[in-house]
């Protein structure tokens, strides 16, 4: 008896979780969702379980109580065409002057396909590490786009743009300092991709 007390109990705590999670809409059919360790695309919302497909293309099924209970990121609910946006961040040297960081990630989002470029790329600076500052791309995806292919097409484009230009990606950690001074002249602020502001020299 009080195992069936309790084995009820729970069932009506995920159908409960359910109803919350249907009513509440937080989460659509559709929708690109990353709870707990999971991300991916909403396919049925159940009244026990909502069911993911993740870029592996594997079906994970989420206890309804769970996904209630914990925190949901909706990627696509702000969207009404339900594109999403993505963001990828590298760690770059002092040497390199920052302002040819922002103009490299930007020419590696313009050169990716999937990116919506009307909205234009925006790059943020996270960090001043101890050895390196921790730069973000965050850029639109058109409609319908993979995450998991925009994401591995966009480290991609960062990785032969950085190459091109002859510059050292970080990422996740780095192996000697160099010798000298780790710093940049100010005739080198605007190195090749950067250009300076008009008028200014």
């Amino acid at each position: 008896g009080l195992m069936l007390t309790l084995g009820s109990a729970g069932v009506m705590n995920h159908a409960m979780s359910g109803l919350v999670l249907i009513y509440s809409r937080a989460l659509r059919k559709g929708d690109v969702i990353r709870v707990a360790d999971n991300e991916g695309k909403v396919s049925e919302i159940g009244m026990l379980a909502t069911k993911i497909i993740t870029r592996e293309n594997y079906v994970v099924t989420v206890p309804n109580a769970v996904v209630v209970s914990g925190k949901i990121t909706n990627l696509s609910a702000l969207q009404p065409d339900g594109s999403l946006n993505l963001t990828v961040s590298v760690t770059i040297g002092y040497d390199t002057p920052w302002r040819q960081v922002h103009a490299m990630l930007e020419l590696a989002a313009k050169r990716a396909k999937g990116i919506d470029l009307s909205e234009p790329p925006l790059v943020r600076q996270l960090g001043l590490m101890d050895w390196y500052i921790a730069y973000e791309l965050q850029v639109r995806l058109l409609p319908e786009q993979s995450l998991a292919v925009a994401r591995n097409e966009l480290h991609s484009q960062i990785q032969d743009v950085f190459n091109e230009f002859n510059v050292q990606i970080m990422s996740p950690n780095f192996v000697m300092q160099p010798e000298g001074s780790v710093m940049v002249a100010k005739e080198n602020w605007y190195t090749a991709p950067a250009k300076p502001p008009q008028g200014e020299t």
